[in-house]
């Protein structure tokens, strides 16, 4: 029902908007139509209108032509808000189409879309408007692979100083000494892991448990076996078939991979009807994991990790078959990077640095969207 919708919803925007907007606007370029269609899809209207006038004061630039120009700027990966509030100025169409009617003057100067931007950022409107994207779209419909992987994102502010996590329990209670416990001795049992904790908690529960995201120093094992070290933070991303990405979290470099996995499965399943198979590599090879996979009905597809070659063990064929579609999250993180805005981030801060990842991944689920109709 939710496809035939958007079919229902695309052809409208091709046949009646897009036509009315060129008899008004002249030709629009290929990029412009695009980016008529993501508009129409996104519906940031609905997320921003509580940010306009209160009553108070002067009216404040409109927050929802600016929210079109980010999107705008994930769209055509324009690096830096000053390039983007130039191209605005340049640029008619572009300009129209975010909602400014008056000429290069009426766009706002860098200084009212940096407090936009933070606005927007503390509200969490990236997360907003995806979730609802997806939870409309999506919704009514079964995923057949959901595949989950980690991206590394490099940062241009001082990395934190790394300190150890401890729980308040932990802390208080004393600290015994390593090696074999006394005669007599009764050693407690050891404080469950935080995937443990999570397999029997709430998304809510979960977010709450995760430690606060801050720019730091990670490394990852390449295709090529070698070791890449990065400053800035990671992208967690599950993904469906079609690379729409279903949902995603923002960590700290250092964190692992797996620390992610169950709260992304949560976020996905609430928006989604169900997911058939969880596509993972050796990193989320963990017995918590494929028990909340179990858990939610789906069958986890997770790559074995072994140390030494000769104890590896084959996946089963159907499996191994179905683990190729693990792609789609690889496809996924290098299109953010390349083509939308991955590598251009300049914000500090976790949650400035979540929206404007989030503004690329807004354009990429549209876009995937578009796809599947057209």
């Amino acid at each position: 029902m939710a496809l035939k919708q958007l079919t229902r919803l695309v052809y409208n925007i091709q046949r009646q908007l897009l036509r009315a907007l060129q008899e008004a606007l002249g030709p629009l370029s290929e990029q412009e139509q695009r980016l008529v269609q993501i508009l129409e899809l996104l519906k940031l209207e609905k997320q921003v209108d509580c940010l306009g006038w209160k009553g108070n004061g002067r009216h404040p630039q409109s927050r929802l032509f600016m929210a079109r120009a980010f999107v705008a700027k994930a769209l055509l990966n324009i690096p830096t808000t000053k390039e983007l509030i130039r191209q605005l100025g340049s640029s008619t169409n572009l300009r129209r189409l975010c909602g400014w009617e008056d000429g290069p003057r009426s766009v706002p100067d860098k200084s009212i879309f940096s407090r936009a931007f933070a606005g927007f950022a503390s509200m969490g409107l990236g997360q907003r408007v995806h979730e609802a994207l997806i939870s409309e779209r999506l919704g009514s419909e079964v995923i057949e692979h959901a595949a989950t992987d980690g991206t590394a994102i490099e940062a241009r502010e001082r990395a934190a100083k790394a300190t150890q996590e401890t729980t308040p329990e932990q802390a208080k209670a004393p600290r015994r000494k390593r090696g074999r416990p006394r005669k007599g001795e009764v050693v407690p049992p050891p404080e469950p892991t935080r995937l443990q904790r999570h397999l029997g908690g709430s998304l809510e529960d979960n977010l709450k448990t995760m430690p606060p995201v801050q720019c730091g120093w990670g490394c990852k094992t390449n295709s090529q076996g070698n070791t890449d070290y990065w400053r800035g933070c990671k992208l967690h991303i599950i993904t469906a078939e079609g690379d729409i990405p279903l949902s995603a979290y923002l960590s700290s470099a250092s964190m692992h991979d797996s620390q992610a996995a169950i709260i992304l499965e949560q976020s996905a399943a609430a928006r989604t009807k169900a997911m058939l198979c969880q596509i993972k590599d050796s990193a989320c090879d963990a017995q918590a994991i494929r028990e909340h996979s179990q858990k939610i009905g789906s069958v986890p597809i997770i790559e074995k990790r072994d140390y030494r070659a000769e104890n590896a063990v084959p996946m089963e064929p159907d499996r191994a078959r179905r683990y190729q579609a693990r792609s789609s999250a690889e496809r996924v993180n290098s299109e953010l990077k390349d083509n939308h805005g991955g590598r251009t981030l300049r914000v500090r801060g976790a949650a400035k640095a979540g929206l404007h990842l989030f503004f690329g991944l807004l354009v990429m689920s549209a876009e995937a969207l578009l796809r599947m109709v057209q």
